[in-house]
């Protein structure tokens, strides 16, 4: 039961993950986007578009190409997940627009266009179900190593996945590398935390503003994506990714601004949301209480970090403030 439990734990923490690194890169770089939800809505969405234009271009399901299978979602996913990317980047950068409520407003924008669509698709495939299922294009993200079963505990906890989740692991660390010890990163960091300081040392604050953030919004799509491909077995219903994209912005409060403490809360965040379903004979009203762990122990860690005041473990200084060059 507990090598069952740790699976699940990683399956439901891998969109998590996935938000939260992005959303960690963006706000490393001054900026904050509560528009996470709303992205990975979309980027869930716009996989699923392209995974449906494609399955309907085959003779028959058994014409199908892995490749292409893979390919095409993941380029529409990353596509519709950088297009809100920019939006947002624009309005908040460029117009110098509230970042709170530009955020909230692509959360609306990015839920309410995965429901039309989703309704569209659903009506185009002729289902009598409320969903739409693309079950020949999960199989094929779903793949995982053919010799983990044979590997007894080891292969079913470490290795038992398919690709995205290695994928969100090795952008945690990779992220974590660059910020902690490249001149990218230092220049990322110095961007968030004064703005005006790195401007007048010669970095382009626009620039590094606008590839976080777009960035950022690409690898938090892709957590939508493996929520609807894996998660979801391929099937899309309306309002069925819940509250994942807010903790996924609770976990970067969680991991401390840190992509590779991410690794670890992703894993304990999954492993908490789903807690209740191991527990046996428990009420409606205490599953619902269990669900809440995840931000009850978000808020402990916040307040922990805020009485400690550790500059390492606080937010870029800059966080939430638009940059005037102007008032330099």
């Amino acid at each position: 039961m507990f090598t069952a439990f740790i699976q699940r734990a990683v399956v439901q923490g891998i969109p998590l993950l996935f938000g939260s690194t992005g959303e960690i890169i963006t706000e490393k770089s001054g900026n904050l986007n509560l528009g996470v939800p709303g992205i990975m809505y979309m980027g869930g969405m716009s996989g699923i578009i392209g995974a449906f234009l494609y399955e309907q271009s085959l003779a028959s399901p058994a014409d199908i190409n892995p490749f292409l299978a893979v390919l095409i979602p993941t380029a529409a996913c990353l596509l519709g997940s950088l297009v809100i990317g920019l939006i947002y980047a624009f309005l908040t950068i460029s117009l110098r627009a509230n970042q709170n409520v530009t955020g909230l407003a692509l959360t609306t924008f990015g839920v309410g266009f995965g429901n039309f669509f989703g309704g569209s698709l659903i009506k185009l495939a002729g289902s009598n179900m409320p969903s739409i299922a693309l079950t020949n294009t999960s199989n094929c993200f779903r793949q995982t190593l053919p010799f983990a079963n044979r590997l007894g505990w080891f292969g079913q906890v470490f290795l038992s996945y398919s690709f995205l989740a290695y994928v969100a692991i090795i952008l945690a660390i990779l992220c974590s590398y660059v910020m902690n010890h490249t001149r990218v990163g230092l220049h990322l960091r110095a961007v968030g935390e004064s703005p005006a300081t790195a401007d007048a040392a010669g970095i382009n604050v626009n620039r590094y503003k606008y590839t976080a953030t777009c960035l950022g919004s690409m690898i938090a799509g892709l957590g939508g994506l493996y929520y609807v491909m894996d998660y979801a077995c391929g099937i899309w219903s309306n309002d069925g990714f819940g509250d994942r994209g807010w903790l996924a912005i609770a976990l970067v409060i969680f991991a401390v601004w840190k992509p590779s403490m991410s690794i670890l809360g992703s894993i304990l965040f999954g492993g908490l949301f789903i807690i209740h379903n191991y527990i046996p004979n428990l009420s409606m009203g205490a599953q619902e209480l269990f669900k809440m762990l995840p931000y009850v122990v978000t808020i402990v860690v916040l307040l922990m970090v805020s009485m400690r005041k550790k500059r390492e473990s606080q937010p870029p200084a800059s966080l939430g403030l638009s940059y005037f060059r102007e008032e330099r």
